[in-house]
């Protein structure tokens, strides 16, 4: 039986609707679908409809939001909730991403809250841990991380943790051009699906990389068994370079 990987795709604040269906547009006329290979694709919460629709045909792909509120409906201006993004055709979403949690102050308890939601409501939480470059120099990796990850999943059952992804996206090599070294990732990985063990997932749960991953070193990290695949940024904004980069690691 063929390794299963995920390739997702991050377009952060990037490609509205019109860029979106061309992307997914000539993307499906680059790229066909692959056994073990699925694509996950992450645009901005006003793109997830025309996404999901230029992608419909295609069995390999699903389309996730960027982030999520945990309540399902209210006063809340300017956020989504998961019935509204599953609505739009989302059928998973983002939790904890380095930018929401550095960026816009979200705390370990807002990620529990956020995946408790999407698990309550059926769709799939990609759930980010990671550590900054101070913590990674203090020696405190494996605490932050394994910390971030207990916040958000315990007490969730084996079925609840089966149905959620990690990535593990080391804070300090988003979007700087430098990127843990597969070895350093692969021990992080062990880590993390260790501590998912001990949570009480059943099987070998999914556990994705993150963090300046481009063509010139996807190869030398997906050698590594541990990792299930790839969380990318700014590598995967452009339709021919994300068909390139999907193609040498699949």
């Amino acid at each position: 039986m063929s390794r299963r990987l995920i390739y997702a795709a991050n377009w952060k604040m990037h490609h509205g609707p019109v860029a979106a269906r061309a992307f997914a547009e000539r993307f499906s006329a680059t790229v066909e679908p692959r056994e073990g290979r699925e694509l996950w694709f992450f645009p901005p919460a006003v793109s997830i409809s025309a996404t999901a629709d230029a992608l419909a045909a295609r069995p390999d792909a699903t389309v996730g939001a960027q982030n999520v509120y945990w309540e399902q409906k209210g006063a809340f201006t300017g956020e989504s909730s998961v019935p509204l993004v599953a609505e739009a055709g989302a059928r998973g979403a983002l939790v904890g991403h380095s930018e929401r949690r550095h960026v816009f102050g979200e705390t370990d308890a807002d990620t529990a809250r956020k995946v408790a939601a999407l698990l309550d409501g059926g769709l799939v939480p990609m759930l980010c841990v990671g550590e900054t470059l101070a913590e990674r120099e203090g020696g405190d990796t494996e605490r932050v991380v394994l910390r971030q990850l207990r916040a958000a999943l315990e007490g969730r059952s084996a079925d609840e943790l089966g149905r959620t992804l990690i990535a593990y996206e080391p804070v300090w090599a988003i979007g700087t051009g430098r990127n843990a070294t597969p070895a350093d990732a692969a021990a992080v990985h062990r880590s993390i699906r260790a501590e998912l063990a001990r949570l009480g997932t059943a099987g070998r749960a999914s556990v994705l990389y993150g963090g300046s991953v481009n063509a010139r070193n996807i190869l030398a990290l997906l050698a590594e068994d541990e990792l299930d695949g790839v969380l990318v940024g700014g590598a995967s904004l452009d339709p021919d370079g994300w068909a390139e980069l999907v193609g040498l690691g699949g």
